[in-house]
This record gives structure tokens, sequence and C-alpha cells, in this order.
């Protein structure tokens, strides 16, 4: 795994855990808040498949 996709990777793993957490702690449902997560996953992936498409 390339030094980019474990930055990219690590930033996703941060961002998710506090942005869930916020979302929690504004009063949203737990089940809205982990679609918000995935959805924004979602897009981290998105990332990450770019980074490797551009390496190869």
């Amino acid at each position: 795994m390339s030094d980019r996709i474990r930055q990219i990777a690590w930033k996703a793993q941060e961002r998710l855990h506090r942005r869930y957490y916020r979302l929690i702690a504004r009063g949203k449902p737990q089940h809205k808040a982990c679609v918000a997560v995935a959805r924004e996953l979602a897009g981290f992936v998105w990332a990450i498949s770019r980074e490797v498409e551009r390496n190869h």
C-alpha cells in the first residue's frame, strides 16, 4: 500500500470518527449518523480508487 493511500485512509478514519460523534452529540438518531458517515466513507473509497488508478 502506498504512503498516499495510507494518508487518505488515516484522514478518513479521523474525520469519520469525529463526524459520527459530533452528530450523535447534537442529538441525531444513530441510524442517521451512520448513513451520513457511510456516505462520506464512499467518498474516501472513491478518492483511494482514483489514486490507485493514477498510479497504474
